[in-house]
C-alpha cells in the first residue's frame, strides 16, 4: 500500500505567488497573472476542439498552421520511420502544449510528429500566426510558450528514457511509472492512472504487442504489484514496483 505520493503526484505543487503556468505581463505594474490558456483563448482565430479516443489530430509533413494546448485527456506524439516502425517521443498531459514548430523556425514548416489521441481529448487551438503576433507584441507571452515547450520537452525525454530499455518488461514497468506520475490519482488501495487504457494501446506505445503485453501484465497482476478493472490500472506501490525491476 502506498503510504505517501511524493514523486506521484499528478499536479505540480503552486508556486507561492501566482498560479502554475502563468506570467505576469511585462510593463504593467500589480496586473494579475495570466495563463497560457487564457493567452490561447483570447487570440484571433481561437477554438475549442473534441477528438475522440484514436483519431488523429495531424500527420507527419501536415501544415504547422495552428497550436494546441491540451486540456482534457492524453496525446500520443510518434515519429514514423521510413521502415514503417512508429515510436512513441512523448505522452502529453493536461495543460501541455504542442505543435509549435512554425513558431521556432520563424516560417511555414511542415509537421514532424504524428499526433493522435490516446484518449478522448479537448484542445484549445489557434492560429500561429496569431501567437506569432502575441509574442511580438508582449515578451511575457513568449516567456509562457518557453514554459510550455520545456515541459514538452520532458516528456519526450522521459520517453525516450522508457524506451531505452529492451527488456519488455522493464519496459512496461517503466511505462507504468511514468503514467502514474503524469495520470495518477493516490487512493486508498494505490495510484490509479486516469486514463483507460486497452492492452493494444499500451503496446502501441511502447513498441510492443497485444499478446505481450496482456501476457506481462497478468504476471504483474499475478505477483501483486497491480490491480485492473474496466481498462483502469492501480499500481499498488510504486516505489515496490520500480525497486522489483530496476
Amino acid at each position: 500500500m502506498v503510504g505517501a505520493t511524493r514523486g506521484f503526484s499528478r499536479y505540480p505543487s503552486s508556486p507561492s505567488s501566482g498560479s502554475p503556468g502563468s506570467v505576469t505581463p511585462m510593463g504593467v505594474p500589480g496586473s494579475t497573472a495570466v495563463t497560457l490558456l487564457e493567452v490561447i483563448r483570447g487570440l484571433a482565430g481561437s477554438s475549442v476542439e473534441t477528438i475522440e479516443r484514436g483519431k488523429t489530430i495531424f500527420f507527419p509533413g501536415d501544415p504547422a498552421e495552428r497550436v494546441y494546448l491540451l486540456r482534457r485527456g492524453a496525446v500520443r506524439l510518434s515519429r514514423v520511420y521510413e521502415s514503417g516502425e512508429e515510436i512513441t517521443v512523448a505522452l502529453l498531459r493536461e495543460n501541455s502544449l504542442f505543435g509549435v514548430l512554425s513558431l521556432l523556425t520563424g516560417q511555414r514548416s511542415d509537421r514532424f510528429y504524428h499526433a493522435i489521441a490516446f484518449t478522448r481529448v479537448e484542445m484549445v487551438t489557434a492560429p500561429a500566426t496569431s501567437v506569432r503576433r502575441a509574442i511580438e507584441q508582449d515578451a511575457s507571452v513568449g516567456l509562457l510558450l518557453l514554459q510550455g515547450l520545456s515541459s514538452r520537452i520532458l516528456q519526450t525525454e522521459t520517453m525516450i528514457e522508457t524506451l531505452t530499455h529492451r527488456d519488455m518488461s522493464s519496459r512496461l514497468v517503466s511505462f507504468l511509472l511514468v503514467l502514474c506520475r503524469d495520470f495518477g490519482v493516490p487512493g486508498s488501495e494505490g495510484i490509479t492512472i486516469d486514463l483507460r487504457l486497452s492492452h493494444q494501446a499500451i503496446a502501441e506505445a511502447i513498441g510492443s504487442t497485444r499478446v505481450t503485453i496482456t501476457r506481462l501484465l497478468g504476471d504483474l497482476r499475478n505477483d501483486g504489484l497491480v490491480q485492473i478493472d474496466r481498462k483502469k490500472i492501480t499500481v499498488f506501490d510504486p516505489i515496490a514496483l520500480a525497486k522489483r525491476f530496476s
